[in-house]
């Protein structure tokens, strides 16, 4: 059985993001469900990679910071 360590939950635009820290026998993890019209999607990340994982998504924050802004949809 998972022991949740902490929990945070975000809506962004339409989808609602669960991140979810536990931990149990094999280790900690980090459990991220996207829920959006009833349907369930999930990545776990181990503890161990969160670093590897924050690092990379900073990059894409500052990428995505260039980029042209999307068109306007009528």
């Amino acid at each position: 059985m998972d022991a949740r360590l902490h929990s945070v939950v975000l809506r962004v635009e339409r989808k609602l993001l669960t991140l979810d820290l536990k931990r149990n026998p094999q280790g900690g993890v980090l459990r991220i469900t996207e829920e959006l019209n009833g349907w369930h999607n999930s990545i776990v990340i181990p503890t161990t990679g969160l670093e590897v994982f924050r690092d990379t998504l900073n990059e894409f924050i500052n990428f995505s910071k260039i980029l042209p802004p999307e068109p306007m949809t009528p």
